[in-house]
């Protein structure tokens, strides 16, 4: 990927790393498997949306899928889904588990690579559903077409499913946030999350927890900038662009500092 400066504690390292280190894109062939490794464990949201997705019958239309975080669970429910994505290397991952999933599941599954911020697949869903706070990836134009994407493809009465996050304005801890995460496989990761209150971006930076040593080859850091879209900013996006809100829910945190919020949305008439 392009240089970029990666700020606070990730910097350091990655400066450290030296030539050791190869930077990456979160959603390359690369970072794709990174993200997909740490998400075979992560259920963050996903019972939340289902059970929203479940008051609504009929087929479901999942942006920004992925590597298939919420299209398996959604196929688990008996429904058919309509997986949409830009990366070629998440889908490659989806299909791929697609193709390990018994054929009555995997069959009721269409995999469309396409831009979540201008589409066109000539069907309507009675539920979208945009997770992982994956609406935060867009800038605002990019927001505006996704929200005028979603109504053409929203059945009368259906229901737009998204999550996104919100800052506590209480924090006055540290600008950059690091954790620790194990994979079901047993991989171990540092994740460091870099932002300053009221910056429209945060940087998100993942480093294997032990890098290669030198004769092994570089290391992968995979990095990205994250939008951090408040719920409220989004609620009144959502409002100017012909939604109604019927419910918003906090979800267990994550973060000492940003929790996220899944909105149930309805297409005005």
């Amino acid at each position: 990927m392009s240089e970029q400066r990666i700020p606070g504690r990730a910097g350091e390292l990655l400066a450290e790393l030296g030539e050791r280190a190869v930077l990456h894109d979160l959603y390359d062939e690369v970072g794709s498997a990174v993200y997909h490794d740490m998400a075979g464990r992560d259920r963050h949201e996903v019972r939340e949306l289902l059970a929203l997705v479940r008051r609504t019958p009929g087929p479901v239309l999942d942006l920004a899928a992925g590597s298939g975080r919420l299209t398996l669970p959604l196929l688990a429910l008996g429904r058919e889904v309509t997986a949409l994505d830009l990366s070629p290397s998440m889908l490659a991952l989806l299909r791929e588990r697609l193709a390990q999933a018994p054929a009555p599941l995997a069959e009721r599954c269409t995999v469309v690579r396409g831009d979540m911020s201008d589409f066109s697949l000539r069907r309507r869903f009675p539920v979208v559903v945009l997770g992982t706070t994956s609406v935060s990836l867009l800038d605002q134009a990019g927001r505006a077409r996704l929200y005028e994407s979603v109504r053409a493809h929203l059945e009368p009465g259906g229901r737009f499913l998204l999550t996104t996050v919100d800052a506590d304005p209480g924090y006055t801890g540290p600008l950059e946030i690091e954790q620790t995460y194990t994979t079901s496989g047993g991989t171990e990761y540092r994740i460091f999350d870099h932002w300053v209150p009221g910056d429209a971006v945060r940087t998100v930076t993942i480093f294997p927890a032990h890098p290669a040593h030198p004769a092994d080859g570089p290391t992968a850091v995979c990095t990205s900038n994250v939008g951090v879209l408040p719920v409220g900013q989004l609620r009144d996006e959502l409002a100017q662009a012909g939604f109604t809100v019927r419910s918003q829910q906090q979800l267990p945190a994550v973060s000492p500092r940003l929790t996220d919020v899944l909105l149930e949305t309805e297409s005005c008439a």
